[in-house]
């Protein structure tokens, strides 16, 4: 009877399975919850490897891309909306089109996936090829006007940091595809009971971690010399003029007053986030005179975020610019200010705008159509585009400021590291987004860049979190969000060139290779069959 007894648990468990693994409702709703919980503020990361599986089984059972459609793409739009509801409190409009938008192209890049999955064949082979096309879709997400780079898989990771130290070989891409190739073997070994496959997961996923042991012991720089930065949280309200204050002048002062509260004689540089003047100036103005003053007295260096409106010579113009009253070509940037005493302002123009938000996608090439001026680009075209990874220098040394959205594009990030930066900086304004997950998820994400480059940094966010990180990507010292604050910190330079500073997103064309060499190699397979 006891042995019976057992059976019938037994038959219960596999009906139970059997009943879930078969219900793709229950598999789509699983997947968004467990895909909500990896990423901050929960970084329950490990759930993206079952998410994956179930939504492996539901595109195999799919029938139709349509049947496909109907059971995947709410668990993708759940997922992109608990994660980055955040949008919305910007732009309503904006924030719902991303969403929809985003979670269209992962089913797009799942529709890819199946192809490989629905095979019976080298089960092993085909978990590869399937890996190779959700990773292939992030990196070419990373690369066009409507890039949304802020749920790539390997962000889920950033609070981990224990054992993702091996992305200063392959960047956050090689997460992103360490995820999805043990789901796609773990789902082979489900599928088709592949005994291979599941030797093969069982290596993948341990692999990785070790790999992040070696990465740790072998690649952490020494620090080298020292540099004293005083990060400053001025608090601002990003909806109301002047941060909030009376005036520019007294916002001015605010600034001032927390940077001298917080430096020393030995401070190298302020750091003030981004949009921290809350107005456009030009290059000289009475505004960086007046900041200028200050910095002789205190023998320092400053970076501030804030509006240039820069004008441009006859024939220098980019395509798209603005016209003031006596029709002199101009734009506004977004834009990190380098002050130094008795020396002229230095300049980086934003380079990765915020699609809709900051700059109209595709406003280049839709304004090439445009061959009768129908369209009012004044009116719609946004920010102007920086084109130059500009790095500052300090004491022999040099450091980018990346401003905002700059810092979730690895690859943006590559272009400074070509300039070979000590340390990097960060300025933001989250203010945008309130109280909500988006600047614990934006902090979070500054420790992989850390960890790639093996760069000490500093981030100075307007509402917060602001803080600094050291190239293990461990947080050294962080505010609390919604205060003001100004705190002085030391940093070290590093000249040390990982592999991922060196080759840059490798990995991303690897398996953008690898993606259409499967499908060639499926096609061909059927053909010969």
């Amino acid at each position: 009877m006891l042995w019976q007894g057992k059976i019938t648990v037994s038959d219960n468990l596999m009906t139970h399975k059997k009943k879930f693994w078969d219900q793709p409702w229950l598999l789509s709703a699983a997947a968004a919850v467990f895909l909500f919980l990896s990423f901050p503020p929960y970084s329950v990361s490990i759930l993206q490897i079952p998410a994956f599986v179930f939504l492996f089984r539901i595109i195999v059972m799919s029938v139709s891309f349509r049947q496909m459609f109907i059971y995947t793409y709410p668990a993708l739009v759940i997922w992109n909306l608990a994660n980055t509801y955040w949008l919305m409190m910007a732009d309503i409009a904006a924030g719902v089109a991303a969403i929809l938008a985003n979670s269209l192209i992962m089913l797009i890049a799942l529709a890819l996936a199946q192809k490989f999955l629905a095979e019976k064949r080298n089960p092993v082979l085909l978990a590869l090829f399937a890996a190779s096309a959700w990773v292939g879709y992030e990196f070419l997400h990373h690369r066009w006007d409507l890039a949304w780079p802020w749920l790539t898989l390997g962000n889920g990771w950033s609070n981990l940091t224990g054992v993702i130290q091996y992305i200063s070989f392959t960047g956050i891409l090689g997460i992103s595809f360490w995820v999805v190739f043990t789901a796609a073997l773990i789902y082979k070994f489900i599928d088709l009971d592949s005994r291979q496959s599941l030797y093969g997961a069982i290596i993948v996923f341990f692999a990785f971690p070790v790999f992040s042991v070696i990465s740790m012991v072998t690649t952490l720089p020494k620090n080298g010399e020292p540099l004293e930065v005083v990060i400053v949280q001025p608090n601002s309200d990003s909806y109301a003029p002047y941060g909030g204050h009376n005036s520019t002048n007294e916002l001015i002062d605010w600034l001032l007053y927390l940077s001298d509260s917080a430096r020393t004689e030995n401070t190298d540089l302020i750091l003030w986030p981004e949009n921290a003047l809350k107005t456009t100036v030009p290059l000289s103005s009475a505004i960086t005179n007046r900041i200028s003053d200050s910095l002789k007295v205190w023998n320092t260096t400053l970076v501030t975020g804030t509006g240039y409106q820069k004008f441009y010579e006859e024939g220098e113009e980019p395509n798209i610019t603005r016209k003031n009253h006596r029709q002199e070509p101009f734009n506004i940037y977004n834009t990190a200010f380098f002050l130094a005493p008795d020396k002229p302002t230095v300049t980086y123009e934003k380079g990765r705008l915020v699609p809709v938000v900051e700059r109209f996608p595709f406003a280049d090439f839709i304004y090439k159509l445009d061959r009768f001026g129908w369209i009012n680009w004044d009116a719609i075209a946004g920010y102007g585009l920086g084109t130059e990874a500009t790095v500052f220098h300090l004491n022999g040394g040099s450091f980018p400021a990346l401003i905002c959205y700059d810092s979730v594009f690895p690859q943006w990030v590559n272009r400074f590291m070509e300039n070979d930066p000590d340390f990097l900086t960060i300025i933001t304004n989250d203010g945008w987004w309130g109280d909500s997950h988006g600047h614990i998820q934006h902090f979070a994400y500054a420790r992989l860049r850390a960890i790639e480059h093996r760069r000490w940094i500093a981030r100075s966010a307007n509402n917060g979190i602001s803080g600094v990180i050291s190239p293990d990507g461990k947080v050294q010292h962080q505010t609390e969000y919604w205060t003001d604050d100004a705190f002085s910190f030391t940093i070290y330079r590093s000249d040390q060139k990982t592999f991922y500073t060196r080759n840059g997103d490798w990995i991303g064309y690897l398996m953008l290779f690898t993606a259409i060499g499967g499908f060639i190699f499926i096609r061909y397979k059927n053909e010969s069959d």
